[in-house]
């Protein structure tokens, strides 16, 4: 829900008058108090150029806002902070206004969002089942058009499976880039700031102000040159689905129907499917609460838990409990086998750009998780507790609904700091008519119109570098060509000439990520140097060009209209 900034007050008025005609339980535990929440209006009103402007959004209650209570969804162990999440922070600095703190899975312990005494979230679809957690609050808030958007955190997949239940975009960042400081952690090695709005678009603005290296957070991060590069985005990509063997539905054939219709949706898009193997992930998956980093949890409150665990959720304080069992020993065990697992899925991403997967398999009501709570917990993770640990980036979409109303979705699945791209793709899955990106991020556009054409020998130093096609195009009119002499393999040399006007020639732009680029340049032999070309379109783009004094002994081709079609002539010359 975003409004003008005319008439914000008025409409945080009305929002109030709606919030305060409700139980404020399940979806919130605590709100911003009215007369805060107005004044913050009003200023917001005199600041309309402010990036999130007239928009509004809630926190999971294990974010620190200084003077209001922090409970991890446990009464217990609440206090006020006197400082506020730095990422909270950076959305209130861009104008972001501040509803309140929604419901969770107590210590972020869970994906059912049924573990809180504050009440149990349901979908906004059907009461009777789970909304997903442990970001439930967070969920339902957004869904319920109460908030434009809302944050939560990702350890297991709680950024993503409450979206999958409520219909909504879910984003869970590459760990770091979104700073943890001021959250209370589950896993601290793992924590994710989640965000869920409407759009990927609403996800993509909130995400770039929240945001940036913070000094105060240990484990905040952003990428290197080229780290983010997604050559592969605006053009064929290659997607990877596990093999029907690997795929788990728990019955739900609906489910395994939606997900197969939304493959075939990204074969539309141009998306070449991959089979891969998906038992690597899941072995990762099995480390997560089958191994050491359980007692995480207990370091996050290990001296609360020991004075206080008759007052924690009893399903929560059997998973944390559970982790004394587990040594040092252990601890390392299992992180030398995940490098392993990491080594092992590197051979994966090899030959995809993406991971589709369901986001869960199925969905749950109440009755289901109460009669089995760890296990059906288990199976709703089948396809999002290895992202973290793999170090892995994603975007969870709405993709379709079930006969009887219940929606599905799956998640795109990218490598560490591929989020815009993720982001890029599911907008396009999800039909929006705005780019979200001009190009590929991490990548630098050159264009090429000689040996390293598709099919060209030299291609592959393109290929070798991870570079993609974008686009067939021309230059702009004043460009020539020639024919270099004793060149090997043989090339032409393009160069500028302002007092000529011709067809343009034939030319590629290729995507090539930033890191790779100035080996690429460094490789560059003379007479070739790369320099700025207009396209026919009038964008510059880097691309090969010739020293002058090399095309004086060349012969001109630029009749050819471009260097294929020149050694076509050639070749037809030979058979002749």
């Amino acid at each position: 829900m975003s409004f003008s900034t005319a008439n914000f007050s008025a409409s945080i008025a009305a929002l109030y008058d709606r919030l305060q005609s409700e139980p404020l339980n399940p979806v919130w535990i605590s709100l911003v108090p009215r007369d805060a929440a107005l004044a913050r209006a009003r200023e917001i009103e005199n600041q309309p150029e402010w990036l999130l402007a007239g928009k509004t959004f809630a926190v999971k209650d294990n974010f620190d806002v200084a003077g209001m209570p922090t409970t991890a969804g446990c009464p217990a162990y609440a206090y006020t902070p006197t400082s506020t999440a730095t990422v909270v922070q950076r959305l209130q600095g861009a104008g972001a206004l501040l509803i309140g703190k929604t419901n969770m899975d107590q210590f972020a312990t869970g994906l059912v969002g049924t573990r809180s005494p504050f009440g149990a979230c349901s979908s906004v679809f059907n009461p009777r089942y789970i909304s997903g957690g442990s970001s439930s609050g967070s969920a339902v808030a957004v869904a319920r058009d109460l908030v434009t958007f809302s944050l939560g955190t990702d350890t297991a997949g709680s950024g993503r499976v409450p979206a999958a239940f409520n219909s909504l975009l879910g984003l869970k960042p590459t760990r770091g880039l979104l700073s943890t400081q001021g959250v209370v952690p589950a896993c601290r090695t793992l924590d994710c700031v989640s965000i869920f709005a409407r759009s990927c678009t609403e996800a993509h603005a909130v995400w770039k102000v929240a945001r940036g290296l913070d000094p105060g957070d240990p484990f905040s991060r952003e990428p290197r040159r080229g780290e983010d590069a997604a050559p592969w985005l605006s053009h064929a990509f290659r997607f990877g689905v596990p093999p029907p063997s690997q795929l788990e539905f728990f019955g739900d054939e609906e489910a395994a129907a939606l997900y197969q219709s939304a493959a075939r949706k990204l074969q539309q898009m141009g998306g070449e499917q991959i089979e891969i193997d998906f038992a690597v992930f899941r072995r990762a998956a099995d480390l997560l609460y089958g191994g050491p980093w359980v007692a995480e949890r207990l370091a996050a409150i290990r001296t609360f838990f020991r004075e206080h665990a008759s007052e924690v959720e009893p399903v929560v304080r059997g998973i944390i409990g559970g982790a004394e069992r587990y040594t040092a020993v252990e601890a390392f065990e299992a992180d030398y086998r995940l490098r392993e697992l990491r080594r092992e899925a590197e051979k994966q991403w090899e030959s995809m750009d993406v991971l589709l997967l369901p986001t869960t398999g199925t969905i749950y009501t109440h009755a289901q998780i109460a009669a089995d709570p760890v296990m059906l917990n288990t199976n709703l993770g089948y396809y999002t507790n290895f992202v973290n640990l793999m170090d892995l980036a994603a975007v969870a979409a709405p993709a379709g609904f079930r006969s009887n109303g219940l929606p599905f979705g799956v998640s795109f699945i990218g490598p560490a700091f591929t989020d815009e791209a993720l982001l890029a793709l599911a907008n396009q899955y999800l039909g929006a008519t705005a780019l979200l990106l001009g190009k590929p991020p991490g990548c630098v556009e050159l264009a090429v119109a000689g040996a390293h054409l598709s099919g060209q020998p030299l291609n592959f130093q393109l290929t070798q570098r991870g570079a993609r096609l974008q686009r067939s195009c021309r230059t702009a009119p004043n460009y020539r060509l020639f024919a270099l002499p004793d060149s090997s393999p043989p090339k032409p040399g393009l160069v500028r000439d302002d007092d000529f006007s011709g067809q343009g020639i034939e030319s590629e732009v290729w995507s090539i990520p930033e890191d790779q680029f100035g080996g690429f340049v460094f490789a560059v032999p003379p007479p070739m140097v790369i320099g700025t070309v207009t396209l026919e379109t009038g964008e510059p783009v880097k691309s090969f060009l010739c020293e002058p004094y090399a095309v004086s002994k060349g012969l001109e081709i630029t009749g050819f209209g471009g260097w294929r079609a020149y050694l076509a002539s050639l070749s037809s010359q030979s058979k002749s």
